[in-house]
């Protein structure tokens, strides 16, 4: 039996249509057909269908005649599907990042569709090995991206790889599925929980909102372009630490929040003085929150900016420093009101 019945419009495989990109880029989609392959989030919709599914496990875990089926009907495939929290297991990590890559591309064959591979910008990070004896690991993360690239290379499959930086909420909303890592970092300077940011001011704080990247991702799929590495960046107009600190203070005390000037320290001095001295002895909770914010701002730890092509995608735009900064405000003045953390919003 058959296990879809759409129309004859073209027809996209998206997989992590249940995360932060794959939610964005569903409303970008609306013109064609989407098969969503999940595994635990329901996914609906006008011209979506969800099939269950395990991107690890060989065929998904269908049967032959579904495969067979899901093959002959697809047009192209998006894989956003990935791992990508820095405390997760290396197993767990490389088995969905890696094993569920490989997946995709023996689908993308068997199919002879091209795929549209997000990765990460980050993969060109390469000197985040810093043992702390933290649980949060960025290169471990980064490093099943980079294998994951390698399959996708060398796998013979017309394919692109979509670099973003980090992902933040839509640029006119700050509506965002899931809060990320900078969301965290930025609201915690709402809190007064940080008093110092391990970043120096210079560092490049990279960002883009959503759905920049999601109509950077179904241009491509329209466009119907292979074989490019797109980078969905800041690039030179990316963020310094130290203005994202000062947006993050005019928006809270905006807000009508009283907040204190965090410092601005660099990692080393981190790792050498203040952490045998005032972040070991903490409790493990507390020690966790302060590694997770360690390990996601290693990645900023640079003022080298990011390659950017957002120019290269058909109907797209590098954003301005105003754009972005513009950007970041409104997603975290949605991060502080969804948290209860305003006290009252400006006109």
């Amino acid at each position: 039996m058959s296990i879809i019945n759409f129309t004859t419009r073209r027809t996209v495989l998206l997989t992590g249509a249940g995360g932060v990109v794959g939610q964005a880029l569903l409303e970008q989609l609306g013109d064609v057909n989407v098969i969503c392959l999940t595994h635990n989030t329901p996914v609906t919709g006008r011209n979506v269908l969800g099939i269950r599914g395990d991107l690890t496990a060989p065929r998904f875990g269908l049967d032959r005649e579904e495969y067979d089926d899901l093959a002959g009907r697809i047009d192209a495939i998006v894989h956003c599907a990935a791992v990508t929290g820095f405390t997760v297991d290396k197993g767990a990590t490389e088995d969905l990042n890696v094993r569920g890559t490989a997946e995709i591309l023996a689908l993308a064959e068997r199919a002879g569709v091209p795929l549209h591979h997000v990765s990460t910008a980050f993969v060109a990070r390469k000197d985040l090995a810093r043992d702390t004896g933290s649980t949060a690991r960025p290169e471990v993360y980064l490093d099943s991206k980079r294998a994951a690239e390698h399959l996708v290379r060398e796998s013979g499959v017309a394919a692109n790889i979509i670099r973003p930086s980090v992902v933040i909420g839509d640029a006119v909303t700050g509506r965002i599925a899931q809060f990320q890592g900078l969301h965290s970092i930025a609201g915690a300077m709402l809190k007064n929980a940080v008093p110092l940011v391990p970043l120096q001011q210079e560092a490049r704080v990279d960002f883009i909102p959503q759905d920049l990247l999601a109509r950077a991702i179904a241009g491509l799929v329209r466009a119907g372009t292979v074989g490019g590495d797109y980078w969905i960046t800041g690039g030179e107009a990316a963020l310094t630490a130290g203005r994202i600190v000062e947006l993050a203070l005019e928006t809270g005390r905006s807000l009508g929040l009283e907040l204190d000037m965090p410092r601005l320290v660099s990692q080393d001095m981190v790792d050498r003085l203040i952490r045998p001295v005032f972040i070991d002895p903490l409790p493990d909770r507390q020690r966790r929150r302060f590694d997770d914010m360690l390990a996601m701002t290693a990645l900023f730890c640079t003022p080298e900016p990011f390659m950017c092509c957002c120019d290269r995608v058909p109907g797209l735009a590098a954003l301005t420093p105003a754009e972005l900064e513009g950007a970041f405000v409104t997603s975290l003045r949605y991060y502080a009101e969804a948290k209860g953390l305003a006290r009252r919003v400006a006109a």
